[in-house]
């Protein structure tokens, strides 16, 4: 189960980091990724990263303003935001694929199976 944490309203120029924490399983064996849905708009990916984190992938969108990291000790992953704007605002949502065998990622809403509730972010003056 994911669950996602961190969300909230921000000024534009702001910063905020998203937390993704899984209950009943390792988080070392998956790949991770953050999508978002704004209101009337399709979900869209933000960024993911591979199992040993040492791959990550952005959208353009959001390239190099955000940054995504894991803590497997932790089991967590995080989405740190930065230089946020008011398209920004989207309600955030993680997703986890179960990797045993490769450390591959895909920045795609295809590629993951599971998904948490998300959490509401808001850029806004």
């Amino acid at each position: 189960q994911l669950v996602e944490s961190g969300g909230g309203l921000v000024q534009p120029g702001g910063s905020l980091r998203l937390s993704c924490a899984q209950s009943g399983d390792t988080l070392r064996h998956y790949a991770m990724g953050w999508f978002r849905q704004a209101p009337g708009k399709e979900r869209e990916a933000v960024a993911c990263i591979n199992k040993s984190g040492v791959l990550t992938l952005y959208a353009d969108s959001v390239q190099g303003r955000f940054t995504i990291s894991r803590n497997n000790a932790e089991n967590t992953v995080y989405l740190q935001m930065s230089s946020l704007k008011p398209e920004d605002t989207a309600v955030y949502y993680c997703a986890a694929e179960f990797t045993p065998t490769s450390d591959y990622v895909l920045l795609a809403e295809r590629y993951f199976n599971s998904w948490g509730q998300g959490t509401q972010v808001t850029v806004s003056s």
